[in-house]
């Protein structure tokens, strides 16, 4: 006799091994843009600081529900702003960020109310257009246009 294999017979399906399921593969996280990073920032600050400016009208006295009131609001919200705060981790971090968003939607909205807020509103939002674009409040365009809305602000007193 010759030492041959017995002939395989094929397996039927229903007692194949079972294979075990193949673990989806999860796709690489995409890499954010730094533009789209900063636009998120900047769309946070603006919708911090209309929150924040709707907080104080709406609790304020009636005064504060005009276009002076928005100014002297903005103003007051921009001198406890203190830009070395601005990239600080924690409370302080938060607080920065919130007023200077709060000084500047609180700006529009007086100059919205009234022309003669227009020069801080658009004083600010330069200071916040050159931050964008530079990360530091410590450049000089930025600075100047800084000291150009407190500027602003003093003389509205």
């Amino acid at each position: 006799m010759s030492s041959q294999q017995p002939a395989s017979a094929p397996i039927p399906p229903d007692a194949a091994p079972a294979s075990p399921p193949a673990a989806p593969v999860a796709a690489p996280a995409p890499r954010k843009s730094p533009r789209a990073l900063a636009a998120a920032l900047i769309v946070g600050i603006l919708l911090g600081g209309a929150g924040v400016g709707v907080a104080w009208a709406v609790s304020g006295d009636s005064s504060a529900n005009d276009a002076a009131g928005d100014a002297r609001d903005a103003c007051h919200a921009l001198s406890g702003f203190e830009p070395s705060d601005y990239v600080t981790k924690g409370s302080k971090g938060e607080i920065a960020i919130n007023r200077f968003g709060a000084a500047i939607a609180l700006s529009a909205s007086a100059a919205a109310g009234d022309a003669q807020y227009k020069p801080l509103a658009k004083a600010l939002l330069t200071v916040q257009n050159q931050h964008a674009r530079t990360f530091d409040f410590g450049d000089s365009e930025v600075k100047k246009n800084l000291a150009k809305a407190h500027q602003i602000c003093d003389d509205l007193d």
